[in-house]
């Protein structure tokens, strides 16, 4: 049973990544052709670089996904702080479970809803362009809003609630308090957060694909697009460049929560260490007298 585990974890891997894999070694191919590698090469590098329309949709991507994920980010950690500090317990319950279903939800049926939205909105205003980037960005914040807040939910409610009291009674106004001492405490989960909903907003295509004008084209929309002719071995590269960048992001993220957990160990340890020191201390001054 134990070698049946492991060969079924390895086919898991093989499946995941051997296609990932192919795509990068064939971003070095000398040659177009994708049925055989015939040589080491960065033509299609330098060929990435000299294309404008591959270069506007990269930025456009990223603008986009910049964007997004600071403007949900900050959403999402003052919803998440929010959440925690509501009195009514069935009230914070449904606002958990509501914020749950962007992620729940198809894709293809947010995308729609929100088109015919933004299509009404226009319609009603009178807008010439019912769909342009800040529908795109509006529907980007809005399913990396549930990604941001699940990931700082858990820090807030970890957080030692004396914390903040403990600040505010040496002086510091709520406001202040929050950026002094809550903030550092919940850092790890908002940079997480960040993270996943940069990597969301820059991947999404569906989404994109309902609520973009005709002025605005991200890379994912591009590609699709690429498909109905020819996919050139420049995209291959591209993406090399796109999976690299998000597996650096990603260690980063994890190397942060890492990082916060080592500091909270050793800081529990210290907490000990002075607990008994102090208990130690109090036992021989009670034998003296």
């Amino acid at each position: 049973m134990k070698y049946i585990s492991k060969i079924y974890v390895a086919l898991v891997f093989m499946i995941l990544y051997i296609p990932i894999l192919v795509l990068m070694l064939f971003s070095f191919n000398a040659t177009s052709n994708t049925g055989a590698f015939n040589g080491f090469s960065l033509y299609w590098y330098r060929e990435l670089f000299r294309s404008p329309e591959v270069f506007d949709a990269l930025k456009n991507s990223l603008i986009l996904a910049i964007s997004a994920s600071c403007i949900a980010t900050v959403i999402g950690t003052a919803a998440a702080v929010g959440i925690v500090k509501m009195k009514n317990r069935v009230f914070r319950s449904s606002l958990t479970a509501v914020t749950n279903v962007p992620m729940m939800n198809p894709d293809i049926v947010t995308g729609i809803s929100m088109m015919l939205l933004f299509v009404a909105i226009g319609t009603f205003i009178g807008l010439s362009d019912k769909l342009s980037f800040w529908t795109l960005l509006i529907s980007h914040v809005t399913f990396c809003l549930p990604y941001v807040i699940l990931s700082v939910l858990p820090r807030v409610k970890a957080m030692d609630k004396s914390l903040p009291e403990a600040a505010m009674d040496l002086g510091c106004t709520p406001v202040r308090s929050f950026f002094k001492v809550e903030l550092p405490v919940i850092m790890p989960g908002i940079i997480t957060g960040l993270i996943m909903a940069f990597t969301m907003s820059l991947d999404d295509f569906v989404i994109s694909y309902f609520t973009s004008g005709n002025d605005f084209q991200t890379l994912p929309l591009l590609i699709y697009s690429m498909t109905k002719k020819e996919v050139k071995p420049d995209i291959y590269a591209l993406s090399t460049l796109m999976i690299i960048a998000i597996t650096i992001l990603l260690l980063l993220s994890n190397f942060s929560g890492s990082k916060d957990e080592i500091d909270r160990k050793r800081h529990q340890r210290m907490i000990r260490k002075a607990e008994k020191k102090s208990a130690v201390h109090t036992q021989n001054t009670g034998k003296e007298s």
